[in-house]
């Protein structure tokens, strides 16, 4: 190992036993399952917005969105980016407040909770279906950041890619188990500053390579399609492909999987004060927006530095290491080269990590206190819950690490499923929860199981027919939803008075 690639070791190294040593500061602070899963409702403005965001922007921010830029050029990931932005000023704006509100006086502090406590659901049902799609679309979610660290080391270090990513999973799981919601939320937080600062320096050092940021415009200009938001650039042919109206509205979609996202919905019922989630808005919106756009155009400035000869060209999957090629050319500058190459790497790590994290308490909540505890009613002390949430968060990751165990595996395509999975299962429950108060058990649990399996079925049996079919899953199942939630909550008896007196003491 050269001298280069030991000095960008030992940052990355120092970063990891930092985020351990908040594991185990935190870990002395929980003292119920509460402070394990939701902190104890004490996070502060600044941290709900900044570790909600990040733990939003897994690895796909700077390897997977900037992968497809570098491939395709902006139309695609430029409206994935705007659904996006305009989703998550819309969560904060309409969904916080009133799930902090709601879920406090219902006594929640998991999704599945809110969701059974929301319709007085004495059957579970609503909790039972709720927490095992919690844990079916989380694995692989959760397996996907642990590929992108595999990823990450494999090509960086030259290691094998399984020894890598099982070493990624153990650092991860450790803070996590250890520290339980307040460790992975201020680990989130740090994470997100890290985040911005490799995305800062990326920018900088390949405008630099490329030669100059009006070479990198004109570069991307000569390319048929690539910084047209109605077309896409294909590579092969050296030729513009339209991205058409339903195309632009499909991937715009994808901002209306924030309202079902648990890892996101978690931090809104978290916050110490609901009156300072106009704060947490405006910070979480702008830093989205902002570091959605540069990553985007990371990719636009890596075909530039590809044509200048500074890296290799890049094709499918491999176009998701652009960032970890960006930072090898530039630790060969000196030793202060050598840390921006570092805190860049530390960076896609803080990305993986700062949704991993989330994802896994997310899921272990839905196994140990909705699962084992509130559906097959077993009895456990408060240590043995304890104990048995972080045994899930553990038994979970080895569920994830050996779904990652293809190294070729997309980022951006796990992701793009997982999203879809819990936008359509969660997102229109959530609303019709919140905002319709003659919305029933049977409604929810209508539009939970029809979202949930519209996404299967369409990503697989209609999707491939092609064509005007060809629409990201989440559209349809989001609609399918809304529609049986609505339609079957209308042919069902009213909700109890005690449900509706609930609803309009929080309206």
């Amino acid at each position: 190992m050269s001298g280069t690639t030991m000095g960008i070791f030992a940052i990355i190294v120092v970063y990891i036993l930092g985020m351990i040593g908040i594991g185990i500061w935190y870990s002395r602070k929980n003292n119920d399952v509460s402070d394990f899963y939701l902190g104890g409702r004490k996070l502060g403005p600044l941290v709900t917005a900044m570790s909600a965001e990040a733990s939003d922007m897994s690895s796909w921010l700077l390897m997977g969105l900037p992968g497809v830029a570098y491939l395709t050029g902006i139309a695609d990931a430029g409206w994935t980016a705007i659904g996006l932005a305009v989703g998550t000023y819309f969560n904060w704006l309409i969904v916080a407040k009133r799930l902090r509100r709601y879920s406090a006086k219902n006594n929640s502090i998991t999704i599945p909770d809110f969701f059974s406590n929301r319709f007085r659901d004495k059957s579970h049902s609503l909790l039972g279906i709720s927490a095992l799609i919690i844990v079916i679309f989380f694995i692989p979610y959760t397996a996907s950041g642990f590929a992108a660290c595999g990823k990450l080391f494999s090509s960086l270090f030259g290691i094998s890619y399984i020894p890598a990513m099982l070493v990624s999973a153990v650092v991860i799981v450790g803070y996590t188990a250890l520290g339980g919601f307040l460790a992975a939320s201020t680990t989130d937080f740090i994470q997100s500053i890290v985040m911005t600062l490799a995305l800062i320096i990326v920018v900088c050092f390949g405008i630099q390579i490329a030669g100059g940021l009006d070479v990198v415009l004109d570069n991307a200009a000569a390319l048929p399609g690539y910084l047209s938001m109605t077309n896409l650039h294909d590579a092969s042919a050296n030729t513009a492909q339209p991205y058409g109206l339903i195309t632009i509205v499909s991937t715009s979609a994808w901002g209306l999987g924030y309202f079902g996202m648990p890892h996101i919905l978690l931090r809104f019922m978290a916050i110490e004060d609901e009156n300072k989630l106009k704060i947490s808005r405006r910070v979480a919106s702008v830093w989205v927006t902002i570091s959605m756009a540069v990553a985007i155009f990371i990719g636009v400035i890596g075909y530039s530095m590809t044509k200048a000869g500074a890296i290799e060209a890049l094709s499918g999957s491999d176009s998701e290491t652009l960032i970890i090629k960006t930072a090898q050319l530039l630790s060969g500058y000196g030793i202060l080269a050598i840390l921006f190459a570092g805190i860049i790497l530390a960076g896609i790590l803080a990305c993986t990590m700062s949704t991993a994290d989330s994802q896994l308490l997310a899921a272990s909540s839905s196994i140990s206190q909705n699962i084992l505890r509130d559906v097959l009613h077993i009895k456990m002390s408060e240590k043995a819950t304890m104990l048995a949430a972080r045994l899930t968060v553990v038994a979970i990751s080895v569920i994830a690490v050996f779904i990652a165990r293809d190294p070729n595996s997309s980022v951006f395509g796990i992701v793009s499923f997982a999203w879809a999975g819990f936008g359509a299962s969660f997102g229109p429950v959530m609303l019709f929860s919140l905002f319709w108060r003659r919305t029933t058990r049977s409604g929810a649990l209508a539009g939970m199981v029809s979202g949930g399996a519209m996404v299967f079925i369409w990503k697989y049996l209609v999707r491939p027919i092609g064509g005007a079919w060809n629409v990201y899953e989440l559209l349809p199942a989001f609609l399918v939803a809304c529609a049986c939630i609505l339609i079957v909550s209308l042919l069902t008896k009213a909700p109890e008075q005690e449900v509706l007196d609930e609803f309009d003491s929080i309206a």
